[in-house]
């Protein structure tokens, strides 16, 4: 899966994932360089910006990227170390209550508009936070009983996931940051989409009964399972994701402005927001640019179309008489689909909810995905922002139908031809 230039190192970093949870003996050794590898992932991401840069926050749904950083190291000083090291010396204790997201029983949090007014700890103090840390966890994993090492790695690993999200989230966060800024400044000028081969025709899927869902080894949200049976009309799927030019075509037919093809809370939503195009597309001259993370750059036709809510995926669809696909045709048709991962995050028509049998972990972590199942959409894949690492066909991402300033995009299925 492609990552950012910036992310891109020699190939002798340690490997990530790390051996599964479950492996036995443990290999403490792969444990470790495992949390290093991540962690060290997150400040060179961080690496490019300014402290000024990392403090802004650019709306309630972004986050600076110094609370990313610190954030991330607060979950594990929450969930592990205070929990399980005796006399562990806490950095700051005001930090739980600065860095705490959503985790209501893990205690008050700071309220999250308010991240970017944040200013003090500073970005070296945030720095110093991180060091602490990683050097109390990668102490634990080395010294802790083998009796408790399962557990411990196997909160390691929920750690390690999420901050990978938190490492695609800094460069979401910054990109919609610099994109309000009028020098419309370049998170990395080298960066480049990475190469799309995109075949033409589709993946035919005959129906029937199918499984759907993680099983086996290897790392997977709660929401990813239990496995379960789903029925499946006969349909296809494209091989290749929409583009930039085919959503020329559609904006140059109107499609913005024909309420016959949205949804009426899209129409709604595009009209109060004044949306003419994808995010982040300005036109000067009769030309179509984009902000971009190499800074404002020509909208190529070829690139897969990125920044679009699900109200405009669907009036696409709806637009090229096609729909969009359900999560479970997602799935069954990922291992044939050209483009499945590393691109565009992938609009499904599927709301976002619990799989039969579904159960949340137990305590504040059971917090992470389950109370979230209401309103937003499921997309799959993953994108140019998400770090190598961190994809699977099971994985579900999902947001609001508004929201689009994730690297959001589609592709398209239809029945019965």
């Amino acid at each position: 899966m492609a990552a950012t230039a910036t992310a891109q190192v020699s190939d002798t970093r340690p490997a990530f994932p790390p051996p599964p949870v479950g492996a036995r003996p443990v290999d403490r050794g792969a444990w470790i360089a495992a949390f290093r590898h991540v962690r060290d992932e997150t400040e060179r991401r961080a690496a490019p910006l300014s402290p000024e840069d990392q403090q802004i926050q650019s709306m309630p749904d972004a986050s600076p990227t110094k609370w990313h950083r610190a954030h991330t190291t607060w979950f594990f000083e929450q969930f592990l170390l205070k929990e399980r090291v005796p006399g562990y010396r806490v950095f700051d204790e005001r930090f739980f209550y600065l860095f705490n997201s959503y985790y209501v029983q893990a205690g008050p949090r700071a309220p999250r508009i308010s991240r970017g007014l944040v200013t003090r700890p500073t970005c070296d103090e945030v720095t110093a936070y991180r060091a602490h840390v990683d050097r109390a966890v990668a102490d634990l994993i080395a010294g802790a009983a083998e009796a408790q090492i399962p557990e411990i790695v196997g909160i390691v690993e929920i750690g390690l996931h999420h901050e990978q999200q938190h490492q695609e989230l800094m460069l979401t966060d910054i990109l919609h940051a610099f994109a309000q800024n009028p020098l419309l400044p370049a998170y990395d000028p080298a960066w480049r989409w990475p190469v799309l081969s995109q075949e033409p025709g589709r993946i035919a899927l005959d129906g029937g009964v199918t499984r759907m869902g993680h099983e086996g080894e290897g790392f997977h949200f709660d929401n990813e399972e239990p496995r379960h049976d789903v029925l499946l009309r006969p349909a296809s799927l494209a091989r290749g994701l929409v583009t930039n030019g085919e959503w020329l075509e559609f904006m140059q037919d109107g499609g913005y402005a024909k309420p016959e093809l949205w949804l009426s809370d899209g129409f709604v939503a595009a009209q109060a927001e004044g949306w003419e195009a994808p995010g982040y597309w300005r036109q000067q001259d009769g030309v179509w640019s984009s902000m971009t993370l190499a800074g404002l750059r020509p909208v190529d036709p070829a690139l897969p179309v990125t920044h679009v809510s699900y109200y405009e995926a669907d009036a696409f669809a709806r637009w090229a008489g096609r729909d969009l696909p359900t999560e479970a045709e997602w799935e069954a048709a990922s291992g044939s689909l050209d483009a499945a991962f590393g691109h565009v995050w992938q609009w499904t028509r599927s709301a976002y909810s619990a799989y039969p049998g579904y159960r949340p972990l137990p305590g504040a972590l059971g917090e992470y995905n389950g109370k979230f199942m209401v309103s937003q959409f499921v997309l799959r894949g993953s994108s140019v922002a998400t770090p190598a690492g961190h994809s699977r066909p099971t994985y579900r991402n999902f947001f609001y139908p508004h929201q689009r300033w994730q690297f959001t995009g589609l592709r398209l299925s239809q029945y019965g031809e």
